[in-house]
């Protein structure tokens, strides 16, 4: 018998726009059975983008260039990283397909490594019921309504994001506040806006 793995996943970038060259700079996947809802497997990685950092985005996750410059790169992270969550039917992500998905998923590309094929849960999108008037919640917001404990001093580390995430999925999947999804994610086109002449 076949173990059904989820990848709950979190990736942390140099900035949002891809078409302005950002990269990811730290990756956490923590591998579950779902069936058991035991963790099997966790990989957490920073990674050096071979490029400054967007001071918007070091103010979220207040992760600085010179923290990265020791560390491997996308090369040779983003190979592992594939064969992690191709072993896994399904990816769980907070704003993953807004976001991480697609991210990561072309830094997949770009260098070469396949791309998985797993169904999404986005996190965010399934979790209207999360907040009083049905807009999408932060993961604060999430853990409040699930009543997981959140930390804001330690948010924003992919590592700690993916760790409550997990928590919330689990304290509601079994009462139907999350479903499992039968279609594989798509790939949605990178839209790349055109300068004016």
């Amino acid at each position: 018998m076949s173990r059904s793995l989820a990848a709950f996943y979190d990736s942390e970038s140099t900035g949002l726009k891809q078409e302005d060259g950002h990269r990811l700079i730290e990756v956490a996947a923590h591998i579950y059975d779902l069936d058991s809802k035991a963790r099997v497997g966790r990989f957490v990685q920073r990674i050096n983008p071979q490029r400054g950092i967007d001071p918007d985005a070091q103010a979220i996750h207040d992760i600085a260039f010179d923290e990265l410059i020791n560390e491997p790169t996308w090369e040779e992270v983003g190979p592992k990283l594939s064969k992690i969550l191709s072993a896994c039917t399904y990816v769980v992500a907070h704003n993953g397909e807004g976001f991480d998905l697609p991210f990561t998923f072309r830094e997949f590309i770009r260098i070469g490594a396949p791309v998985p094929k797993v169904r999404s849960i986005d996190s965010m999108l399934q979790a209207r019921w999360a907040t009083g008037d049905g807009s999408l919640p932060n993961l604060k917001a999430l853990c409040f309504a699930c009543g997981v404990d959140y930390d804001p001093t330690q948010a924003h580390a992919a590592d700690y994001d993916v760790d409550v995430m997990a928590k919330c999925f689990f304290s509601q999947v079994d009462r139907g506040f999350f479903t499992l999804p039968t279609e594989y994610y798509e790939l949605p086109p990178l839209t790349v806006k055109k300068g004016k002449k």
